[in-house]
């Protein structure tokens, strides 16, 4: 970077008030100091400094473009600082825990692009529907949906803006029909998603141009605690899933899975990146997290919301 360091020179020649002093003190002889100065000259087309062998001062415009160099110069280093930061923090090993569903669907592919970028990083992944306690259990952070029912945990958005969708799959809609409004979901078979023994039969909807909100109590002959078997159940033709659009995004693309009722929309399913504390958020936790958002935006085509962070 020619130009950084000229405008390093001239900077450090103003700021001893020697040509040969700053040269000594960059490594570099006074011919070279000389002529990065001349470089510099002729890039603003100005006299910057008037310069004898005994004296040196700077012109006007020099004191004015000295200004604005010094700030160029500590942004730049400190850019660098940043990037060899996060280049240093790039390494060791990563504990994660999450979901069954996203982890094997998106997520693992996602971490063999990440490796791909940060190969001195080491991932541990815990495949769990349980809501994992990152207090209690030795991970580093969790990726969950919803907002961690522990307020002191931090909780930092993914995609604080994703919802659940209904979705079937063509040969499901083109055997049963699909239904005009979720009122008619009561006429199909719906698969459920299960969190304990407790069945989630209650779907609520809001239409995504009026203020209706709905709320139905669905029914189906297959119900699961694994919300990618409810997800392969959907792909093979069982029923209708209520899922995450991050869950199915791609099936969707792919023509496995079908919007159903597509003017109505599910719960708000944000995702998060949970850790227990503020300290766990180290330099190797926001690498991830910047990716994920990243990886998130990019599947949805939608807008990934900068860093938020609830319980500081």
């Amino acid at each position: 970077m020619k130009a950084f360091k000229d405008i390093e020179i001239f900077t450090r020649t103003a700021e001893l008030g020697s040509l040969s002093r700053a040269a000594r003190s960059l490594g570099l002889t006074p011919a070279a100091a000389s002529a990065a100065l001349k470089r510099v000259e002729e890039d603003v087309d100005a006299l910057l400094m008037i310069r004898s062998t005994r004296s040196l001062r700077l012109t006007q415009q020099g004191a004015l473009y000295l200004r604005y160099c010094q700030q160029a110069l500590k942004l730049m280093t400190e850019g660098r600082d940043a990037a060899h930061a996060i280049h240093a923090a790039a390494r060791g090993t990563l504990r994660v825990s999450v979901s069954s569903d996203f982890g094997r669907n998106l997520l693992a592919p996602w971490l063999d692009d990440f490796q791909a970028l940060h190969p001195d990083i080491q991932i541990r992944l815990n495949l769990s529907d349980q809501v994992s306690n990152v207090v209690k259990e030795e991970v580093d952070l969790a990726i969950r949906y919803g907002v961690p029912p522990d307020s002191t945990q931090i909780a930092i958005p993914l995609a604080a803006n994703n919802r659940r969708i209904l979705c079937a799959s063509p040969e499901f809609i083109a055997r049963a029909g699909q239904p005009a409004t979720p009122y008619d979901l009561v006429n199909f078979n719906c698969l459920c998603f299960m969190v304990g023994e407790r069945v989630h039969e209650q779907w609520q909807f809001t239409h995504a141009q009026k203020d209706d909100e709905v709320l139905v109590a669905v029914s189906g002959n297959c119900s699961s605690n694994d919300g990618d078997m409810v997800r392969r159940w959907a792909i093979s033709g069982k029923g209708i899933a209520c899922k995450s659009e991050l869950d199915v995004a791609g099936d969707i693309r792919a023509g496995r899975l079908v919007r159903v009722c597509p003017d109505w929309q599910g719960e708000l399913a944000p995702l998060y990146l949970v850790v227990a504390d503020r300290r766990q958020l180290s330099p190797l936790v926001r690498v991830m997290k910047t990716f994920l958002q990243q990886k998130c935006e990019q599947l949805t085509q939608g807008s990934t919301p900068g860093e938020t962070i609830r319980g500081c």
